[in-house]
């Protein structure tokens, strides 16, 4: 089976080749791992101490961020590595000033995973949430380096739990702990003979949490606002948008809207504008306009959608009309502010357990939508009832973070 596994590794390197000729983000993800080594050489010393964490992405890089930042506390005379896997992450996150080198991870081959560790050198890994390449992880345990995986997830579709998942349930015994979120995932992995678990908790909610520490200010939005009900629409997606759009039309003009989609491609920023009758106005548009006088603003940017949530009344978090589901609801949670989200929720833990709790509501078609934004615009108590079922999930979930952190350091 691994000989099958690294059959597929070195054809699907051999694909993502051609489809970048096709593609610009597999353009990316091909281009930017042809320098990883060079760059290592340049940046890695071999007297250098390194630790390594590695994300798939962005959601998983964020994830990480707190137990980074409280690893390079405690270890500063160490240089911190991460690795991306994909494009989504590294390009919005390879200019951070958390870590000495931020890089893709080169694919798991053999010679890969060989030559990447030969250069980084790491005294500890950290994997977030998931993804587990083999060669990587059979080379760090012939090195017998400590590895962790924090804020993991097991499900029972994933490979270990299968009865032809012998060899990655073999990868799994290099991590020296598994510090996962739940305890269904601790029984889960329990299930198959593994032990050294702890509960932590997602260290995602003491990311959010830090949030409120910082200067969340924007005096644009300030301007837009005017003191009126705003109504915060974040990584929208078309089939959201059909349904957003359709209310703003006709909703009550002393309401306003700000709209952060996903994407902010220009035609796609177009034809959301052309969609909306209200005096709407784009971020790109902004200078020297009289913001107060617009009903709808349209964020064409990025990296300013967690700020905007602490001016918003209401948040609708968008994807929950498309696969994989939803995107991030903690970040307007911490703000305590009740959230919308389309019906395609389940895979995340947070959304089911906010929707348990009462505090984010579930909406299915425009009636729905209508009816869930005039109560809670109508309905003061009930608007702040549901935000401060947002607001206290997050505060009684953090403290992760310093759960690993001490684990580590015993």
């Amino acid at each position: 089976m691994l000989f099958l596994y690294n059959l597929l590794v070195i054809i699907a390197g051999f694909f993502l080749k051609i489809a970048a000729l096709f593609s610009q983000k597999m353009k990316l993800f091909v281009n930017g791992r042809k320098n990883v080594f060079d760059i290592l050489k340049e940046k890695i010393k071999p007297e250098d101490k390194t630790i390594w964490f590695h994300s798939a992405s962005l959601g998983e890089y964020e994830q990480g961020l707190p137990v980074i930042e409280k690893i390079k506390e405690k270890y500063p005379a160490h240089k911190i590595i991460v690795t991306f896997f994909s494009p989504s992450g590294y390009e919005v996150r390879k200019n951070n000033n958390i870590a000495d080198v931020t890089i893709y991870l080169p694919l798991d081959t053999k010679k890969n995973a060989k030559q990447f560790l030969k250069l980084a050198h790491p005294e500890l890994v950290f994997f977030i949430k998931y993804e587990f390449w083999l060669n990587y992880l059979e080379e760090l345990k012939k090195q017998k380096t400590p590895v962790y995986l924090i804020s993991g997830i097991f499900r029972d579709n994933q490979m270990f739990f299968k009865w032809y998942g012998g060899f990655y349930r073999k990868a799994l015994k290099t991590f020296t702990y598994f510090f996962v979120q739940n305890e269904d995932s601790k029984q889960k992995i329990e299930s198959i003979g593994f032990h050294n678990v702890i509960v932590s908790g997602d260290t995602r909610f003491d990311r959010v949490n830090t949030i409120l520490e910082r200067d969340n200010s924007l005096e644009f939005i300030e301007t837009f606002k005017n003191n009126q009900p705003l109504i915060v629409i974040g990584s929208s997606w078309p089939k959201d948008e059909v349904l957003l759009t359709e209310y703003i039309n006709q909703a009550n003009p002393s309401v306003k809207f700000i709209i952060a989609p996903h994407n902010i491609k220009p035609e796609q920023i177009e034809s959301l504008k052309n969609a909306i009758t209200k005096k709407t106005v784009l971020f790109s548009e902004k200078e020297n306009k009289a913001l107060a006088d617009y009903t709808v603003f349209i964020i064409d940017t990025v990296g300013l959608l967690t700020k905007i949530y602490s001016y918003g009344t209401i948040a609708y978090v968008g994807g929950g009309f498309g696969n994989p589901g939803i995107h991030n609801i903690l970040e307007p949670a911490t703000f305590g502010i009740p959230i919308v989200i389309g019906p395609n929720y389940s895979k995340f833990a947070e959304a089911i357990e906010l929707v348990k709790l009462k505090g984010c509501i579930v909406i299915s078609n425009s009636e729905k939508l209508k009816q869930s934004f005039d109560h809670l615009l109508s309905d003061e108590s009930f608007l702040k009832e549901k935000g401060e079922i947002c607001r206290l999930y997050i505060q009684n979930n953090k403290g992760a973070t310093n759960t690993i952190i001490k684990s580590i350091s015993q």
